[in-house]
């Protein structure tokens, strides 16, 4: 006997619903960890900081540093896929969304609460659309990419970018606090534990055969 294979509609299907649902769910954690007030993550910091300078939506700023980011791969020679462009595309408004959804905490034990859950919500997220394997986001093309041409280990172009849009975002005016450095400390492990999770596995290409076993 030969049991069915997932149809390869169904394997397409789950891959982009996780993929869309991953970048929705990061774009309204980013938003809860900017609406905690505690400290937000690097790359928010830089987004901050830019909305403070010139004016713009935070979720548009979000996502015309993701779309410049994406321009950096050129001379890396990096090939987005169909998760790359949809990032750029969903993370923005999706944040933007969350925050008008969730109001500006100011009592400290709400301030860590959302805080903690923006936090576990990224993580999930991160899961969910990496683990769909349909491109990578800006930032982690950047990475890899900076990481092939240049030879370095990776912990160490990962943490000279953070560090450079760090800075640069506070000079802005971006939000640092005890949550960025409580991002910088916890999300790695989080997400440790989502990739393996929530990564869809190889789609089988034939059916698997299953004896049967006689009485």
């Amino acid at each position: 006997m030969f049991a069915s294979a997932p149809s390869s509609a169904l394997f397409w299907v789950r891959r982009g619903v996780q993929l869309v649902v991953g970048l929705v769910a990061y774009g309204i954690a980013i938003a809860l960890l900017v609406r905690a007030g505690i400290g937000v993550p690097p790359w928010d910091v830089f987004a901050q900081g830019i909305t403070r300078q010139t004016g713009l939506p935070f979720g548009l700023v979000v996502n015309l540093v993701g779309a410049l980011v994406l321009l950096l791969w050129i001379p890396l020679r990096q090939k987005p896929g169909v998760g790359t462009v949809l990032n750029v595309l969903l993370i923005g408004p999706s944040a933007e969304f969350g925050l008008w959804l969730v109001p500006q905490q100011t009592v400290p034990v709400q301030q860590v609460v959302v805080f903690a859950g923006g936090l576990a919500l990224l993580a999930l997220a991160t899961g969910l659309y990496v683990g769909a394997r349909l491109g990578p986001g800006p930032r982690d093309g950047l990475m890899t990419g900076l990481q092939a041409r240049t030879g370095w280990p990776i912990w160490v172009v990962r943490t000279g970018i953070e560090v450079i849009v760090l800075l640069v975002g506070f000079v802005l005016g971006g939000q640092l606090g005890v949550g960025t450095l409580a991002f910088a400390l916890l999300i790695g492990p989080m997400v440790n534990v989502t990739l393996p999770l929530l990564r869809i596995p190889d789609r089988p290409t034939t059916p698997t055969a299953v004896k049967e076993v006689s009485a």
